[in-house]
């Protein structure tokens, strides 16, 4: 199994949150450098964890921190393997949204030239972030999905979708209604960790062992085998970051 996000630097022991998803059967992880400190942490604790990989983007919170898109590319080498995460979030509004806008466009322009795929946040502005992304030709994560206004481009342009902890909560009809709408081939899960643990660990830190559950939520959600979910997954995001 793979946890296709998860915010390893924000984790109070890393290596050992590493080593006890391995003990649960998530081989890898990909794990995201939010703004250029946390790239910088998240490449030193990837560095000699066979199985963990990294995405590298300037988060829409800090798009108006003076983090360049230049720095950024100054720091990418061959463990990274996405552009992330990156999008707009008009719900915190914790940076413009022209400087939102313009940061994620920059970093689609970077993802376009590196060929990574671009894993992409996007909260109260569906009809934005599928406005900016519309001329991107390369791979989409759209991550944490929480906005089913954005399922029928995702359907549409082929992104991969990917579902976090929220998606096995009672309330949480919505999300797997989406989740049963997904192809096969362009379902991913993750756990976002430290945040949104699943229902049966809610309340503790998220890790990305945790994953699992959120696995089997959306083996529920679609009626099918929850091992076969795990691996149809594991495939697809072999496929969507050009994993070995």
């Amino acid at each position: 199994m793979i946890d296709t996000h998860a915010h390893l630097d924000a984790l109070d022991d890393p290596a050992g949150a590493i080593a006890r998803a391995r003990a649960a059967g998530v081989e890898r992880i990909v794990s995201i450098g939010s703004g250029l400190a946390s790239t910088l942490a998240t490449l030193a604790i990837a560095d000699g964890e066979e199985g963990v990989s990294v995405a590298a983007g300037i988060h829409p919170h800090q798009a108006s921190d003076g983090e360049s898109v230049e720095e950024l590319t100054s720091l990418i080498d061959g463990r990274v393997v996405a552009i992330g995460e990156i999008g707009l979030d008009f719900y915190r509004d914790y940076a413009p949204r022209a400087d939102q806008r313009c940061v994620f466009s920059e970093q689609l322009r970077l993802a376009d030239e590196l060929g990574k795929a671009v894993i992409v946040h996007s909260r109260e502005a569906d009809e934005e972030t599928a406005e900016v992304l519309a001329e991107f030709r390369g791979t989409v994560v759209l991550h944490c999905f929480s906005s089913p206004g954005l399922l029928p481009v995702a359907l549409e342009r082929g992104y991969y979708v990917s579902f976090a902890g929220n998606v096995t909560y009672p309330k949480a009809v919505e999300l797997r209604e989406a989740a049963a709408k997904i192809p096969q081939d362009r379902l991913l899960a993750e756990t976002d960790c430290p945040y949104l643990a699943p229902q049966p660990v809610r309340g503790k830190t998220n890790e990305p062992a945790y994953v699992v559950h959120t696995i089997a939520a959306l083996a529920g959600a679609r009626g099918e085998d929850a091992d076969e979910v795990g691996r149809r997954i594991d495939v697809n995001a072999a496929a969507a970051f050009r994993l070995s």
